[in-house]
């Protein structure tokens, strides 16, 4: 009989990925600016690569009023669905207008984890990916933007990652 403390060295925890974790998934293996492979939002065809706010806000010119279902559209390299539109997704990250200098390259975090008495600047976390609502810009991998913590939207998901654990 193998007692619980056997397996919780193996236990793998669902967290919100890091922002630096969301941008690195979402550029794919090559890196792109979009999850996709051109700068583009939308094919030769016609067809959008996401679910944004195309054109001068016609919703609906994707396909979808609000959110859609997720995999309708391309995966990026990586074999991610959803990386850019459909719904912003919320970061573990703080949001900092100086988080870009005050972190360094080989550890780009920027974690704050804030109390219930703190002032409502330290409440803010990042968000990345764009959503439904917004326009083709929010949906390049390097933009970044931020909503409150304790804040609920129609428009900001999640997604769940897990660390590696082996050797």
């Amino acid at each position: 009989n193998v007692g619980m403390g056997a397996y919780a060295t193996h236990l793998q925890r669902y967290r919100l990925p890091t922002e630096v974790e969301w941008e690195y998934a979402a550029r794919g293996k090559e890196g792109h600016a979009f999850p996709w492979e051109t700068k583009e939002v939308k094919s030769d065809k016609g067809c959008f690569y996401a679910n944004f706010k195309p054109d001068r806000g016609n919703y609906t010119k994707d396909g979808s009023l609000i959110t859609s279902q997720c995999g309708i559209f391309s995966a990026n390299s990586s074999g991610l669905f959803d990386m850019a539109g459909n719904v912003a997704e919320w970061t573990s990250s703080a949001f900092s207008n100086s988080a870009n200098v005050s972190v360094h390259d080989m550890n780009p975090e920027f974690p704050y984890i804030a109390r219930k008495d703190d002032p409502d600047v330290l409440k803010r976390k990042v968000i990345r990916g764009g959503s439904w609502k917004d326009v083709s810009y929010f949906l390049q991998c390097g933009v970044r933007t931020y909503e409150y913590q304790y804040e609920s939207r129609s428009y900001i998901g999640f997604r769940c990652v897990r660390s590696y654990v082996g050797s």
